[in-house]
């Protein structure tokens, strides 16, 4: 079993105000959860109306697989157009 995490810091232009930042970061979380099955949630700065930390992981039964979602995700994160990736980690167990 080989777990893949990503941990990404993002600047959210759009955010004016916690609402509208809830509101960009809840319609990326859900396409992610939908699309790539992984789990995803806001970890860290829930309270900075512009920056969130969003952490994802997934669960394979191969490390190139692992990889290959997360390469995925970080991918579909950085074509979303209402923020910016500062910075990223990533893991495997």
């Amino acid at each position: 079993m080989v777990v893949g995490t990503l941990r990404v810091e993002l600047f959210i232009s759009d955010g004016v105000t916690l609402k509208d930042k809830r509101r960009v970061l809840h319609s990326l979380l859900d396409r992610l959860r939908h699309r790539f099955n992984v789990a995803v949630a806001e970890v860290d700065k829930q309270d900075s109306r512009h920056t969130a930390v969003v952490a994802v992981a997934c669960v394979s039964n191969s490390s190139a697989h692992s990889s290959r979602i997360i390469n995925s995700v970080m991918r579909f994160i950085e074509s979303e157009p209402r923020v910016d990736v500062t910075d990223c980690e990533t893991e495997y167990l």
